[in-house]
């Protein structure tokens, strides 16, 4: 039994890891409790007297109990200003894990891997399976024992000094495991599960490679009919010198020592209101839990940038906002995933006389009145060249002639097109010769006769 100081409070140690804790925060006991205070040196007066350091003295001893509750002492300490005394009972590691203290570490493995009992235990309490309160609470007992239990370093120093001791050794230092990673194995015919997501396996697994980008310009032709290109593209391939590993040739890689190959660090601060631990990914290793020598060449990304050309099909029928999409063209996948793909976008150049809407093609035709009253023939642009088009007697202004199959492929269905719509656009001449007006009249007399004769 040994009374350390442990930050801001004194812990008491009771060779069975049962401890008395006099701590700022943790505020677990009665309100008797709570309204007493100690003093640090009050505090190590205790240790030195015979009340709690007696070495006959067992975990619940009776004169150890009477002393620590002993009235007259908290009326002596009453009066002073220091610590609140907070008892508080550990849990016990060997009975959560149900292994005697003498099991060794690769009984603990096995029970863990083997026994029923545990994998019972690991699903009913996991937070992805069990959603009660408490679920979560119980499931972090469990492999923080088991953490603590399996480590050859972490084992010694629980059994001499409890939980206390393990907080005092690897607080703010950051070199915590993963507690869900001990159960991963337990639950990989379950589909999957959220709380293995951040798991060393799944960080090391091959990745796929991100899809990369590439705009293309056509002009009006090109798009309505199709065309076959040849673009240049950068992107991300497979170094060569390390075939995709990231690792100089000749090394192998390490576990991290800084995150002890979990890929994660958990960093701990003490604050007047209890303990708070963030966890994050490991600065050192990036997050896969290894470390080794980087290729000299990509630096250790296993992958380096380089220009290819390749050759495109644009089909007929594509517009501005169309994409395309060309599979395992993209960037190099890591540690051996597949590629991402290339999307080319389209981007299509306006036509001076030809426009466009959707798979039809319009534009105006000007005709003089003489020709929208008599027709005419006239020749209009159309995507395929020049094409007689027949105005008919007496049109009128804005009228819409179809061009049938005159317009734009189908995309996707090459053999199906669209149309193309002419307007035409009545041109009236604002000045007229005296022959023309004289002829005019004449034709304004007789439509007057006309509108006589018909009443």
């Amino acid at each position: 039994m040994a009374c350390v100081p442990f930050g801001g409070a004194l812990s008491v140690h009771w060779s069975q890891h049962r401890q008395c804790l006099l701590e700022c925060s943790l505020p677990h006991v009665s309100a008797l409790a709570q309204s007493h205070r100690l003093t640090n040196r009050q505090c190590s007066s205790w240790s030195r007297g015979n009340s709690l350091a007696s070495s006959n003295a067992g975990p619940f001893a009776k004169e150890s109990v009477n002393s620590l509750f002993d009235p007259s002492l908290y009326h002596r300490c009453s009066q002073q200003r220091g610590h609140r005394l907070v008892v508080r009972a550990e849990s016990d590691y060997y009975s959560i894990l149900g292994v005697s203290r003498n099991a060794s570490k690769s009984e603990i493995k096995s029970g863990m891997q083997l026994f029923p009992t545990y994998r019972k235990l690991a699903r009913q309490y996991h937070p992805d399976v069990n959603k009660e309160a408490g679920a979560e609470k119980k499931f972090k007992e469990i492999s923080n024992a088991y953490e603590v239990l399996s480590d050859d370093e972490k084992r010694p120093i629980y059994d001499k000094y409890g939980e206390a001791g393990l907080k005092g050794v690897g607080a703010g230092t950051g070199d915590f495991s993963n507690p869900f990673d001990i159960f991963e194995s337990l639950f990989e015919g379950m589909g999957g599960m959220g709380g293995m997501s951040g798991s060393r396996g799944s960080r090391n697994r091959p990745m796929q490679g991100d899809d990369e980008r590439y705009n293309l310009v056509l002009n009006f032709k090109e798009a309505v009919f199709g065309t076959d290109k040849e673009i240049e593209v950068t992107r991300l391939e497979n170094c060569g010198t390390c075939d995709g590993s990231g690792v100089k040739p000749g090394t192998v890689p390490t576990s991290c020592s800084t995150c002890g190959g979990q890929g994660q660090v958990i960093t701990a601060a003490r604050t007047p209101l209890g303990d708070f631990r963030q966890v994050s990914t490991c600065q050192v290793c990036g997050g896969t839990g290894e470390s080794s020598t980087p290729c000299s060449s990509c630096r250790g990304d296993g992958r380096v940038r380089r220009t290819k050309r390749i050759s495109l099909k644009v089909p007929a029928g594509v517009d501005s906002g169309s994409r395309l999409r060309v599979r395992s063209e993209g960037n190099a996948g890591r540690r051996g995933g597949p590629p991402g793909d290339l999307y080319v976008f389209i981007e299509v150049l306006s036509d001076p006389v030809l426009k466009r809407d959707g798979s039809n093609i319009l534009i105006t035709c000007k005709v003089s009145y003489i020709d929208a009253i008599l027709g005419t023939n006239v020749k209009v642009p159309t995507v395929d060249g020049m094409v007689d088009l027949k105005i008919p007697p007496g049109t009128q202004p804005n009228t819409t002639l179809v061009m049938a199959k005159k317009g734009v492929p189908l995309l996707g269905k090459p053999n199906s097109r669209g149309d193309e719509l002419v307007r035409v656009q009545v041109e009236i001449p604002k000045r007229l010769s005296n022959e023309e007006r004289k002829l005019i009249e004449e034709i304004a007399s007789l439509n007057k006769v006309k509108a006589t004769s018909s009443r």
